[in-house]
């Protein structure tokens, strides 16, 4: 996974001192000020999951932090396995619409410190707390449909796209803050939203959103692409391409 070199994020952290150092102080305002080392992540035929970090300040000490990455939202089906007779069939599905293709946060105290269910409900700061709107759900029951929901959420945890842990926010004196994103090799391209959320006894006292673009290049753009606006030819050429390669190795060891 490529790490945020050194000598940038010294840069970095330099700029955000003096930006913080230079802010007005009023009485009684609250704020914070944050951005990201990069705001677009190429995924390339080598990419193996990168690191980004996303650095802050807030205008008044003395409160807590929490970020939530959240993106693209998709139309997400979850299928239940049965057996039947000798075989496992998918024998059961649901979908859901509107579902993270990744999800992750980070805080600067164990959420349970910092707001109670219904504020994490309020800004779903957790795999817990997404809404998952079942589609076409009649005739299901409450069970049923929970049962759905948690396999959906173990399905994205073991697949690396939801973490399963809280993140670590550092604080650096009683202002400056940072913290690492990680993004797996098998993140999903889209648009992603970075919410910074400050936490003042229990209460979202202040928010700034940014954006995050994660997009394929090069050959891996042009297969992504073909494979989604001509799914048909790509999956026939797919199957001529592995016929065409079976037959050759077939020639080889005839030969050999």
């Amino acid at each position: 996974m490529r790490r945020l070199q050194p000598p940038r994020a010294a840069l970095l952290w330099l700029a955000l001192w003096l930006a913080a150092a230079s802010l007005p102080r009023p009485a009684h305002a609250v704020g914070l000020v944050s951005d990201l080392s990069h705001r677009l992540i190429a995924i390339t035929t080598a990419f193996a999951g990168t690191e980004v970090l996303l650095f802050g300040a807030l205008e008044e000490p003395g409160a807590d932090v929490v970020v939530l990455v959240r993106g693209p939202l998709v139309e997400q089906a979850v299928r239940r396995k049965s057996r039947v007779g000798p075989i496992w069939l998918n024998t059961a599905e649901l979908r859901f619409r509107a579902v993270p293709g990744y999800l992750a946060v980070a805080a600067s105290k164990p959420l349970d410190q910092l707001v109670p269910p219904a504020e994490r409900a309020r800004y779903q700061l957790g795999p817990d707390d997404q809404p998952l709107e079942p589609i076409g759900a009649a005739g299901r029951d409450e069970r049923e449909i929970a049962a759905f929901k948690a396999a959906l959420v173990r399905n994205k945890q073991r697949q690396g796209l939801w973490a399963a842990d809280v993140g670590k926010i550092v604080f650096l004196g009683d202002r400056l803050f940072r913290t690492t994103l990680a993004f797996p090799a098998n993140v999903p391209p889209g648009s992603y939203q970075v919410q910074v959320l400050e936490i003042r006894d229990g209460v979202v006292t202040g928010a700034q959103s940014s954006a995050l673009a994660i997009s394929k290049v090069g050959i891996e753009a042009e297969l992504y692409f073909f494979a989604r606006n001509q799914a048909a030819l790509y999956g026939l050429l797919s199957v001529l391409i592995a016929v065409g390669a079976g037959w050759g190795a077939s020639l080889a060891f005839q030969r050999a």
